[in-house]
């Protein structure tokens, strides 16, 4: 891919220490350059956009303020990260971001010493960060940590967690820098986001900042006394204590995230206070791009665009995504049941419940970037007489294992957990592929795990989970579905661990959980080209298996072949190889699906391939 525009201070740019070689104003139009080189690169090569065109100067600043890749610098999360990776050597590279074989979209410590931690979920940075400088604090090293976090990730309990740990090590050196924008992908949402408006809106208070910092700048003698006046006058002019400080961090700012001049002025400050601190800047997501300012929940990851136009390129598609049928589903499962309720991590236009936000408002919670909260929270409705449908990503969900087990399993509490984003999700890698679910959530007593293989499967287990009074998992791919048709479709009940024989056949038997049904069928039209003639079954229930299936499989074929879009160790696949094995089946069992390794990012058609589970892996495996 080529990026036509001419860049010519971009281009002689390759490494921090040469930006640090910029005057001021060569500095502002070499972020200017940046931005439009974003803007120009991801509109052909599709990534997370708006976020970072927000931190440009920021991401510039850092680098020219700080000596890394020394001085470490935790991006939480990677999603403002792109403009930290073409300053860091990464230029060329960054044009084949996301793409198999290229660079991650995400900050990653294999791929360049300048990424100080991974970062593809929220809220990990403060923790990270504070583990980095007491290391340094404890092998006496004068370096420098900052941890730059979004005020969408600021709601996760971790965030918190690290603050509270951090604020009480009064000489360990860390800055965080609370990126506040006012969005995560969706609009921000809770009490955190009505503080940081009431701060950044205090005439009173932005006018007494503004001569704190002209001073603190000239006269670094007076620092000591304006941090100790600093807390009590905040005090006087917002009627309340920061809260921030209440944790033990000197709060300085907001300053505006654009101001090169004085962010830089700013951090070079900062270098000089001891201590945890905290530093509040205010950004706009989709800075300079005025598509992306205007509708930044859409530009947060666009596709792809003409750069000139800011016109969208729609990709054609002639079947509805998963993430749509939940989301209606769940207004027709409201309209018919008082009790359903719908709950979402930050992600309602990403799960599909906006459609239920904006029908009916007092029945759907944002809960913010706070899966473990959304679950407990949900536990706490359902013990009400509640049903909460809990719409969390399988990869987020991750974070909430304890309380699903603990709040709601134990229990025995009627929650339902619609996991998004099920299996490999493509591009994003690693930190988001949904592999672990299936495995993971198998192992809890009293949980029914469910997969459906189509749109109108997915439309029929919301219900019955809904109908089923105990807690109730159902995992689906991220996506377009098969085409089946849904919409107002009448609600069928689906007995819990029952599975459907899709296809009559000799000898082998083709077993697949969830949407892998569709590559199974391809492949065994190709082999009954062949003249082999397969069976197909789907297993549609993680937990409980179906035992009468597998007997039926038992007894009628020599071999049989599973799979799943879900990590082999420990998978579906395992679980029906044990239950064949004690039933004393003396067949083949052959298991596809993700092997026990971490597999990156590329497209999932790709990574389908690499795990030999696409229609060609599934054709070989039955002709062996």
């Amino acid at each position: 891919m080529m990026v036509e525009r001419k860049y010519h201070l971009l281009e002689k740019i390759n490494t921090p220490d040469e930006l640090k070689q910029l005057t001021p104003e060569e500095l502002r139009r070499y972020c200017d350059e940046l931005r439009s080189y974003i803007i120009e690169a991801c509109s052909i090569n599709p990534g997370h956009l708006a976020s970072s065109l927000g931190t440009v100067e920021l991401a510039a600043a850092l680098h020219y303020v700080y000596a890394t890749p020394e001085d470490k610098i935790v991006w939480d999360v990677g999603h403002q990260t792109y403009p930290h990776k073409i300053i860091t050597e990464r230029r060329e590279a960054f044009l084949n971001q996301r793409k198999k074989g290229g660079i991650s979209g995400f900050p990653r410590m294999d791929e360049s010493p300048y990424d100080a931690f991974g970062g593809g979920h929220a809220s990990v940075s403060i923790s990270a960060a504070f583990g980095m400088a007491k290391a340094a604090e404890l092998r006496g090293e004068e370096r420098h940590i900052v941890a730059v976090i979004g005020d969408g990730a600021m709601t996760g309990g971790l965030s918190f967690e690290g603050l509270n740990n951090a604020g009480a090590s009064r000489n360990t050196n860390l800055l965080v820098i609370l990126n506040d924008n006012n969005m995560a992908i969706d609009r921000a949402t809770g009490a955190l986001k009505s503080y940081l408006v009431k701060i950044t809106s205090s005439r009173h208070y932005n006018r007494l900042k503004q001569r704190v910092w002209a001073v603190l700048s000239h006269l670094p003698a007076l620092q000591r006394f304006l941090q100790k006046a600093g807390t009590a006058t905040k005090q006087v002019l917002l009627h309340n204590s920061n809260l921030f400080e209440s944790f033990n961090f000197r709060y300085f700012g907001p300053i505006d995230g654009h101001n090169l001049p004085e962010l830089i002025r700013t951090l070079q400050a900062l270098k000089r206070v001891k201590g945890p601190k905290l530093l509040h800047v205010m950004t706009t997501k989709g800075k300079g791009y005025t598509p992306a300012e205007q509708d930044q929940t859409t530009w947060h990851a666009p596709g792809c665009y003409n750069p000139e136009t800011g016109e969208r390129i729609k990709s054609s598609r002639s079947t509805d995504r998963y993430q749509d049928v939940f989301g209606q589903t769940m207004i027709d499962l409201a309209k018919a049941d008082e009790r359903v309720v719908g709950i979402t991590a930050a992600m309602p236009s990403g799960c599909g419940l906006q459609q239920m936000m904006s029908q009916m408002p007092q029945r759907t919670f944002d809960v913010g970037i706070a899966e473990g909260h959304a679950v407990t929270f949900a536990a706490g409705l359902a013990a009400s007489g509640v049903i909460p449908f809990c719409a969390i990503y399988s990869t987020f969900m991750q974070r909430a294992y304890d309380n699903v087990i603990h709040d709601v399993a134990i229990q025995n509490l009627p929650v339902v957990f619609c996991l998004d984003r099920g299996g490999l999700v493509g591009e994003d890698g690693a930190t988001h592929h949904g592999t672990f679910d299936m495995a993971a959530y198998a192992a809890i007593p009293s949980l029914t795990v469910a997969a459906p293989r189509n749109e109108l499967e997915l439309r029929n287990l919301m219900f019955s989970a809904k109908e089923a009074g105990h807690p109730y998992m159902i995992r689906y791919p991220r996506g377009m579905g098969e085409g089946v048709a849904w919409r107002d479709q009448p609600f069928t009940l689906i007995e819990e661990g029952r599975g459907e024989k899709l296809r009559e056949g000799e000898k082998i038997a083709l077993l697949t959980v969830g949407t892998t049904a569709g590559n199974g069928a391809k492949a065994l039209d190709r082999a009954a080209e062949e003249g082999i003639h397969a069976a197909h079954y789907d297993l549609r229930f993680v937990r409980p298996l179906d035992t009468a299936l597998l007997d039926e499989v038992a007894a009628r074929f020599e071999r049989v072949i599973t799979v799943e879009d879900g990590s082999l160790r420990g998978g579906v696949g395992e679980a029906v190889a044990a239950y064949l094995h004690e039933k004393g089946y003396r067949g083949e069992v052959i298991r596809l699906g993700v092997p026990d390794r971490w597999i990156r990012h590329g497209t999932p058609q790709e990574l389908h391939a690499e795990c030999g589970f696409d229609v060609e892996g599934i054709l070989q495996a039955i002709r062996k």
